[in-house]
């Protein structure tokens, strides 16, 4: 289930200062400026763009991302065709603005992808590009990869078109409006079709066997007062059908990769047996329906976060999804190709300002679908990136959690030795993880008789901002 975003209000009386989030920057080393070099390339190319011959702003398209967005990668026109449909999606062409080899490219290799923090962005390319002049921006004339996919009624792609066109967005959306209009039903005629398809993609899915948690996030954001506050926030019915229109283009590329010999996917194992079954025998004590014959994905796209004991078997659930990669591969197709969260074989191409790799594997989608190789310092660089995006991931990573748990710690300091209702996430042989009910604080807590999907009082042991630890007790049943 789909939740909206869940508010939890800001608690009163923390430490002084507020989290460092600068500090937390510099010590996972986050690049922060650019060189001038990398400026001045941004520069020349921001006042010198390539545009395609093709030309295809006639399309009515338009992009559809969070409130304030600036770098805009896709922009979508969806709409009858038959008796099925016709997905068309523009990915900004940020291969038209960074050469291969050069210094924006370098420069591009040593970040991996943009890194959001609660008080920054830090992009992967120059704002004036991934802003300016490669964001899909409305009213701007934009060089772009224009992928048509034709769908039968099923949802089954029928046929791919990918080539190079100038673009022209007509309108910048964001996911709250768009909400509100598929709800009243008078979305724009662009996206009129984007629940219909979304959802259709979204049963073509789980037929697949794919795997989504549908977990609420964790996020940091500012408060009127200068200060901050964490927030659990779900995604909206209206961004999983849109993130099926950009798995859709995903699983296309992949297909596209297999079928010429080269590329670079996104690769997740399916789940393992053993992983299956000790879920299946959890399920009942968590309160989660378990039919005879069904797969993990379904059960699991039918479950509650809200409820404590579906927040305790999704967070086991995590154990399906271990093992994700980049593969490159030149020849040979690797022999593991899935993925198991999609339940198809998927490539990154539909975000290049913000992940490095969807500019390459882009790059290689346009050549092979021009029937042509992909240039061979492109098919050179392939194996590089997977280390490049691992050592990325596990960076972000590291300051999203390091953030996350500097703000737990600011929020609850001064409160230690209080007791708070809190959810059982996960535990074992007394130690385990509680969920606060009224903010959205995650920590360790011990104590004898923890069991994941039960509620709690915890007390607070330590709320360490420094050392961004938050730890709790067990003082006794909710």
């Amino acid at each position: 289930m789909v939740r909206a975003p869940l508010r939890v209000p800001r608690w009163p009386a923390a430490a002084p200062a507020g989290p460092d989030f600068a500090a937390i920057r510099a010590e996972f080393d986050v690049p922060e400026e650019f060189p001038a070099a990398v400026l001045a390339a941004a520069e020349q190319r921001a006042a010198q763009p390539r545009l395609p011959e093709l030309d295809a702003t006639d399309l009515p398209l338009v992009t559809l991302d969070p409130v304030g967005s600036r770098d805009l990668d896709q922009a979508v026109h969806l709409a009858r065709l038959g008796g099925g449909y016709r997905v068309t999606y523009a990915i900004a062409d940020v291969g038209a603005v960074v050469a291969l080899g050069g210094p924006l490219d370098g420069e591009a290799g040593r970040r991996g992808q943009t890194l959001y923090s609660p008080d920054r962005r830090t992009p992967l390319h120059p704002p004036v590009l991934s802003e300016g002049a490669a964001s899909l921006l409305p009213g701007e004339l934009r060089a772009a990869a224009l992928w048509t996919i034709d769908l039968d009624a099923d949802g089954e792609p029928l046929r791919v078109d990918l080539r190079r066109a100038r673009v022209r967005s007509r309108a910048q959306l964001d996911y709250p409006a768009v909400q509100v209009q598929a709800d009243a039903g008078t979305l724009p005629e662009p996206l009129a079709l984007l629940p219909v398809i979304g959802r259709l993609l979204q049963r073509r899915a789980a037929e697949r066997g794919a795997i989504e948690l549908g977990t609420p996030d964790q996020s940091v954001e500012a408060t009127p007062d200068g200060g901050w506050t964490l927030v659990l926030r779900g995604d909206l019915p209206v961004e999983g059908w849109n993130a099926q229109i950009s798995l859709l283009t995903g699983r296309c590329a992949a297909t596209l990769m297999l079928d010429g010999g080269r590329g670079l996917l996104r690769t997740l194992p399916p789940p393992r047996p053993s992983d299956v079954d000790s879920l299946r025998v959890l399920a009942p004590a968590l309160g989660v329906d378990w039919p005879e014959g069904a797969a993990p994905g379904a059960v699991i796209s039918g479950l509650d976060p809200a409820r404590p004991g579906h927040a305790a078997f999704l967070e086991e659930a995590v154990t399906l999804l271990r093992g994700a990669a980049y593969t490159a591969f030149d020849g040979v197709p690797p022999e593991q190709p899935g993925h198991g969260g999609v339940g198809a074989p998927y490539a990154h191409v539909t975000a290049p300002l913000r992940r490095l790799v969807d500019r390459f594997g882009t790059e290689v989608c346009l050549a092979l679908a021009a029937g042509t190789e992909p240039d061979p310092v492109l098919r050179a660089a392939l194996p590089e990136l997977p280390a490049l995006m691992a050592a990325s991931d596990r960076r972000t990573r590291d300051v999203e959690r390091a953030v996350v748990d500097a703000t737990e710690a600011w929020l609850l300091h001064g409160r230690e030795g209080q007791t708070f209702s809190a959810v059982v996430v996960e535990a074992e042989d007394g130690r385990g993880t509680v969920v606060l009910d009224d903010l959205a604080i995650r920590g360790r807590c011990t104590g004898e008789g923890l069991r994941p999907g039960t509620r709690i009082r915890a007390r607070l042991e330590q709320a360490d901002v420094v050392g961004r630890t938050v730890r709790f007790t067990l003082a006794g049943p909710a």
